[in-house]
């Protein structure tokens, strides 16, 4: 097995000998742009795909223009979304996109599912990295569907501004990743300024006080 692979997915270094030819014999690398859409809603799904470098976002984007972020594919990850359509034989129900170049091993579907049926480390693999990923789905509707959205734009903000607070994202940016419409995110962003918990710019904002955030976003 090739040293790159198992430093990306250390569990093919357990694979037996016969499940490691036939990964090695199958599968290709590739290197995929950043801006390049993956997958889209309703193509069909050809292959298994393993992140080695960059990242992977996935989306759903209603009839209305509407967008959510389901996950994230990075480093040493696979797709649930590809891992469901090729277990049911189904077309793809989101979007994929690169947001970064990705460096990605890929298996065809029939080699995955051959491997799928005769190595149990495979399987172990596969169907562990599926079930870490529907808890985290799970925990993005229960969010979606119950959590304020300043609680959670809140916890967003903290989380992902910079060492000197400055986050490099539209409002629709935001948007996206909260899964609500700008217009609520824009409204909530002018009601933090207003309290000076935030500043805001020009395609990104910045921090002033986080702990006015971490009072809402811990319910303190």
């Amino acid at each position: 097995m090739s040293p790159d692979i198992t430093a990306c997915f250390p569990q093919f270094g357990r694979l037996d000998p016969e499940g490691a030819r036939m990964l090695e014999t199958a599968q290709r690398t590739v290197t995929i742009p950043a801006g390049t859409v993956v997958f889209q809603d309703g193509s069909e799904c050809a292959n298994y795909v393993l992140v080695m470098d960059g990242s992977v976002r996935v989306q759903k984007v209603a009839e209305n223009g509407r967008e959510i972020v389901l996950y994230r594919v990075e480093r040493g990850q696979s797709c649930v979304l590809t891992t469901n359509c090729l277990i049911a034989r189904e077309d793809y129900a989101a979007q994929g996109i690169a947001e970064t170049e990705v460096r990605a091993l890929v298996l065809p579907a029939p080699s995955f599912r051959a491997l799928l049926g005769r190595s149990e480390v495979f399987r172990d693999f596969v169907f562990s990295a599926y079930a870490s990923r529907i808890a985290d789905l799970l925990m993005l509707i229960e969010e979606v569907a119950f959590g304020r959205v300043d609680v959670r734009l809140a916890a967003w903000l903290r989380q992902h501004a910079d060492g000197e607070g400055w986050i490099r994202a539209t409002h629709q940016d935001i948007a996206t990743e909260l899964g609500t419409a700008r217009e609520v995110v824009s409204r909530q962003l002018k009601e933090f300024e207003r309290r000076g918990w935030v500043e805001l710019h020009r395609g990104k904002l910045s921090v002033r006080d986080r702990a006015g955030l971490a009072s809402l976003s811990d319910g303190m």
